[in-house]
């Protein structure tokens, strides 16, 4: 029997380290950021729709998405926000949905931010909450470089909350602590998923 894992977790929360662990176990991971950036590529319906929505400008001028414009765009609001993920996530799920069940893995993977959020829980048997303090998610995320602090707050009002996150849980793991601590809990995680996956 084949059991597929959602892995989701706030920004800065480490849920691609968990996904990238579990793979090093033998999962084969379904990874929604890949998926988002493969539906956007040039000359793409989606591509086309996220211009029409928020401003050609946020294509460049050999077609590629300026990410770091649409997401100031896309953030600025609650209903910017949903009008993005009302472009994005249907097409994100149709094709998750394709490569889990195409999966040929006892134990797979779906790494997926907004798990909760788009209420995606259908598509799988368990979902691993990947949980850290929100004052840990602003300064792991935005030590990245990648972040300024305050559109690390911005994403994170776009996200469900901690609390939110953690009552959809069927499993939450804790990476306040070391890597080493994280790794110790993913192979507990992977030991009990494998006498599911039986």
């Amino acid at each position: 029997m084949t059991v597929i894992v959602g892995v989701t977790g706030g920004i800065g929360s480490g849920k691609s380290t968990v996904a990238r662990l579990l793979a090093e176990q033998g999962a084969v991971v379904v990874d929604a950021d890949a998926i988002a950036r493969a539906i956007v590529e040039p000359g793409s319906s989606v591509l086309a729709e996220l211009a029409q929505r928020f401003g050609s400008d946020i294509v460049d001028d050999q077609g590629q998405l300026r990410r770091s414009l649409l997401a100031e765009r896309a953030f600025a609001s609650l209903e910017s926000t949903q009008d993005l993920n009302a472009i994005m996530h249907p097409r994100i799920q149709e094709e998750a949905k394709r490569l889990l069940v195409a999966s040929p893995a006892k134990i797979t993977v779906y790494d997926m931010p907004l798990l909760v959020e788009t209420d995606q829980r259908a598509l799988v048997d368990v979902i691993v909450v990947v949980d850290v303090p929100e004052e840990v998610q602003i300064s792991r995320a935005s030590a990245t470089g990648r972040f300024s602090a305050e559109q690390v707050r911005q994403r994170m009002q776009a996200q469900a909350t901690r609390s939110e996150r953690n009552n959809a849980a069927d499993v939450i793991l804790d990476n306040s602590g070391s890597l080493a601590d994280l790794a110790l809990s993913v192979e507990q995680l992977w030991a009990a998923l494998s006498e599911q996956a039986v």
